[in-house]
């Protein structure tokens, strides 16, 4: 009886402790507040069903953080992702929402500090010896000044909201090798999904270093790259230059809302 009733106080001591941890997680991540910083790859341009009122920073009812929100009802949301944005812009024009309640912030940023529109101007039209030294300007960037400037962003957000989680999420690889594609040559091709695994590693490195979560989208867009039957990626739209090479509304749920969720 004694051991009965020692187990059941230690069944139930442990099913308290559980609930506590479970409800301490869902407090941070869902019902405290929720900010979305970066770039246009949190913004959502690519996904169309753009607010008005954000006006050149093109944020959509589409992106992954308007997603999660609607989803998750945090006690706020704040979403101050804009396209086109630098790890300047961030410190500069986003953290103004970031306080001690803030629960949850998601991050992308790196990409146009390292030059990616010029990089994909640069391979989509002139040559492979162009675009490949393009790219190796990025690399050196990406080796020499971007650990510094992610520092800066990370160390800010840290400093703003200390009890916060923090997602950083990378970008995706672009393209399905292996096959015959139109558009660039698979030189071109390969070495843009390097360059792209080369900036995640980076950033990656640097969000770890301040005890913060990378969320990694390659793994969640492959089989989804341009080149594929199914892609959540725009290619190069004359129209719409805007969009090229960013994420889909199917990009966005399929591709990063997912990342984020398994995240937070």
């Amino acid at each position: 009886m004694r051991r009965n009733r020692i187990a059941a106080y230690v069944a139930s001591l442990l099913l308290a402790t559980g609930f506590t941890f479970a409800g301490a997680g869902q407090s941070q991540a869902a019902t405290g507040g929720y900010v979305a910083l970066g770039d246009s790859y949190s913004s959502g341009v690519g996904a169309g069903s753009y607010i008005s009122s954000s006006g050149a920073c093109d944020r959509s009812t589409k992106a992954y953080p308007y997603l999660w929100n609607a989803a998750h009802g945090p006690s706020s949301f704040a979403f101050n992702a804009c396209s086109g944005a630098r790890t300047d812009d961030v410190l500069s024009g986003q953290l103004g929402s970031l306080d001690a309640a803030t629960g949850l912030v998601s991050i992308t940023i790196g990409g146009n500090d390292a030059g990616f529109a010029d990089v994909m101007t640069t391979c989509v039209i002139q040559s492979d010896s162009a675009c490949l030294s393009r790219i190796n300007t990025a690399r050196a960037y990406v080796d020499s000044t971007l650990p510094g400037k992610l520092d800066a962003v990370y160390d800010a957000i840290s400093a703003k909201s200390p009890s916060a989680r923090v997602v950083v999420i990378g970008y995706p690889r672009f393209y399905l090798l292996g096959q015959s594609c139109l558009g660039l040559s698979g030189t071109k091709r390969s070495a843009i999904n390097s360059a792209s695994d080369y900036m995640n590693n980076a950033i990656q490195k640097r969000a770890q270093a301040h005890g913060f979560v990378f969320g990694d989208v390659r793994t969640t867009f492959t089989g989804h790259e341009i080149c594929s039957s199914d892609s959540w990626l725009h290619s190069v739209s004359w129209t719409n230059i805007g969009e090229s090479y960013h994420p889909t509304a199917a990009g966005q749920s399929g591709g990063y809302l997912p990342v984020l969720t398994d995240a937070a």
